[in-house]
């Protein structure tokens, strides 16, 4: 269904971005932030996903600016060892860093209309930040975002409407983090499932197919009420 393009960030940085398009009209835009492993056949069957439910979607690759465009992990210790790393030396880029590039995502997703973001594991903090600092966009949804409960990344203040989906047997994020940044976020929609971390990802172990299910039929009315 999709097609890789590249494109520009603000400063020039050039990126590889999975696009999929809808059948029809689309009802709006859709940009899909990838877990750690890269925008990978998973990541791609999820921009398909919602290119199907009718959205126009853009799925860059947020590995690009270390100078790792393409890249395609699995979910082995070995994957998750390299990805963590390739995770780490984005994050430790001088602001706004992977930022203008998803700023560049959503520009490019402008074209169907109003835009929403999605994105998991790291991905799902990414899109927590995109929310306070990205412009464009008209409702953002984090699953599983790691760090996002952290009381740095909880005293962010979203410029558009949050849904954020959470595992309660999730030991990266503990549920009374996730408390807390109920607590400090009280216009942010919080979901919490009886699953584990990375529990929409049929790829791996964790996947909870009625946890998945449910989160994705919430996501989709949240974006129906917001984008389209």
């Amino acid at each position: 269904m999709g097609k890789t393009l590249t494109l520009q960030a603000a400063d020039g940085h050039r990126f590889p971005a999975y696009v999929a398009e809808p059948a029809g009209q689309p009802k709006g835009g859709i940009v899909v932030l990838q877990e750690i492993f890269g925008v990978n056949a998973h990541i791609r069957a999820v921009a398909d996903g919602y290119a199907a439910a009718g959205y126009f979607v853009v799925a860059p690759a947020t590995f690009s600016r270390i100078g790792k465009g393409e890249v395609e992990l699995g979910y082995t210790e070995a994957d998750m060892k390299e990805g963590m790393g390739l995770k780490a030396a984005v994050e430790a880029l001088p602001a706004p860093g992977v930022i203008a590039d998803i700023q560049a995502a959503v520009d490019h997703a402008a074209q169907a209309g109003k835009v929403g973001i999605v994105g998991y594991c790291w991905g799902g903090l990414l899109t927590w930040r995109a929310a306070a600092l990205v412009k464009g966009l008209s409702a953002a949804v984090p699953y599983y975002g790691g760090g996002v409960t952290t009381p740095e990344e909880a005293a962010r203040q979203p410029q558009v409407p949050v849904l954020a989906h959470f595992g309660e047997q999730d030991h990266w994020i503990p549920l009374d983090t996730v408390a807390a940044f109920k607590q400090a976020q009280p216009a942010v929609e919080v979901q919490v499932y009886a699953a584990n971390h990375g529990f929409n990802c049929d790829h791996r172990g964790s996947y909870d197919k009625a946890s998945a299910d449910l989160a994705r039929e919430r996501t989709l009315a949240f974006f129906a009420k917001h984008v389209g």
